[in-house]
This record gives structure tokens, sequence and C-alpha cells, in this order.
């Protein structure tokens, strides 16, 4: 794998993601600062920030290895690790992405595993007008848009949370009432902002990320056989094993899995 600086690749990027690192607090044993990996890059994705920093603080707490982390949609991540970017584990928002860098070679044989679970839900601005609603068939979505609102969703054409809310909406028959109205944005957290600043009256986002915000708030929840179950796979994606690998297990323990549960992900 090219071997880029942190400031070439931040520049590369264009501000398209970002790295945040944890500091290295003083370690358990000088046995174990010895054998630890120093530094482990972790590439997820955008919907898994809060989870993942938190995570990888505990991580260099316990083991002094530092954790750098690069947050954005789960294809622009994919599509900058097979170019290279110097990543050793990828956190996928969904599988798709992650065959993607499977069939270019770029995951590491016997790596990949299942993560993570998560839902999709409706979501207006916290002082909307619109109380719950049902999601089906007979939704009528228009009506609820206004005459001039759109759909704010993650960009359906390579976004996976836009994705699974276009293969919701068109197993619902909804689909063709909204696709020109939507508001493609590229990763979901820009369509949570977009939504918290009031600029569309709806938005598709994910059940954790709704959770997070004070300024939204869920009015449905898309029926989980409307769209492929959604899973978060993760692997290694470097040949730095040793690091990669670490912090995988790190994320199955029973310390990671209570932050991901109080983020509101599920297993899968």
């Amino acid at each position: 794998m090219m071997k880029f600086s942190k400031y070439l690749l931040s520049s590369a990027l264009s501000g398209a993601l970002f790295f945040t690192a944890c500091s290295k607090p003083e370690v358990a044993s000088e046995t174990e600062a010895a054998s630890a990996p120093k530094e482990v890059v972790v590439f997820a994705a955008a919907s898994t920030t809060n989870a993942i920093q938190d995570i990888a603080a505990q991580y260099t707490e316990a083991t002094g290895t530092k954790v750098v982390t690069s947050f954005a949609s789960s294809s622009t991540l994919a599509k900058q690790i097979e170019q290279g970017a110097p990543a050793d584990v990828f956190i996928s928002a969904n599988p798709k992405w992650m065959t993607y860098l499977e069939d270019a070679g770029s995951v590491q044989a016997g790596t990949r595993e299942d993560l993570l679970a998560n839902r999709i839900v409706l979501i207006a601005p916290v002082d909307s007008s619109l109380e719950t609603v049902t999601i089906d068939g007979g939704l009528d979505l228009p009506s609820l848009l206004g005459p001039d609102g759109r759909l704010g969703m993650g960009d359906p054409a390579h976004v996976p949370a836009g994705i699974y809310g276009k293969q919701a909406l068109e197993a619902l028959g909804l689909w063709s009432d909204v696709s020109n109205r939507v508001a493609a944005m590229s990763d979901v957290r820009a369509a949570l902002t977009i939504v918290e600043r009031g600029e569309t009256p709806l938005g598709v986002v994910y059940a954790t990320d709704a959770a997070l915000s004070q300024r939204v708030k869920v009015v449905g929840v898309f029926p989980a056989d409307s769209h492929p179950a959604i899973v978060y796979p993760v692997a290694a994606v470097s040949d730095h094993l040793e690091a990669a690998q670490a912090f995988i297990a790190f994320l199955k323990t029973a310390d990671s899995r209570a932050i991901f549960t109080k983020y509101g992900f599920g297993q899968p």
C-alpha cells in the first residue's frame, strides 16, 4: 500500500474527510507498550463517528496505540482505500462497498465480518408540527413535504443511507412520487444537518444519527422488510495485520459493545 504522509492525504481529500487522533496516555505496563502497534488508521462510515471516537479513546488508553480516524461516506472511503490511502481498518455502512474493496483485492482474506446493525427513520425538525406517521404504501409524502419542500437523504447513487432509503421507498411504491424532490447529500450526517437547519421539512437518516440530535425528531420508522438488512461489515485493509486485527478485536469487546449500544447500534 502506498505510504502517504498525513499532510498529503489531508490535502488530497480536500475536506471530504477528516482525521482525529487520540492522545497517548501512560500505559499499564512496559511489556504491553513494547508489544502493541504504535498506530492504527481507521476509515469508518460517517454514521459511526461518535461511537468510534469514544472507542478509539478507550483503545488508546488501554494499549498506548494512537488511533487515527477518518469519517465519510462509505463509498468515498472505499474509493480512497482502493487508490492507496493508508487505512488499516475499514468499517462500511453497507456490504456493497466492502465487497467493492474485496473485488479490488484491498481486503485482507479472512478478516471481514459483520459488526453492527441499524435502522432507517424519517425525521423532521424538532419544532415541526408533523406528528408521528405510519410509513407504508399509503403515506402521502408529497403532501408532507409541501409545495416546495425537499426530502433530505444521502445521495442514493452511492451513500449507503440513501441507497437503503431509496430501496425502502421503492418497495413501498413511494419513490416515484418524491424522486425529483430529493436533496441528495454527500453523507448521512449532511442529510441530518439540513433537516436540523430546517432547510428541508423531512429527511431519511439512520436511527443512530437521529438519536444524536436535539434538533430533529423521528416521525416514522421504515418497515424492516422494506429494505435489505442494514449491516456494517468491518475488515483489515492493509498489510499491518497485527494493528488492524487488534483494533477489530477491541471493537467486539463488552466495553465497545456498550458504546455501540449507547449510540443506538444493534448487533447483526
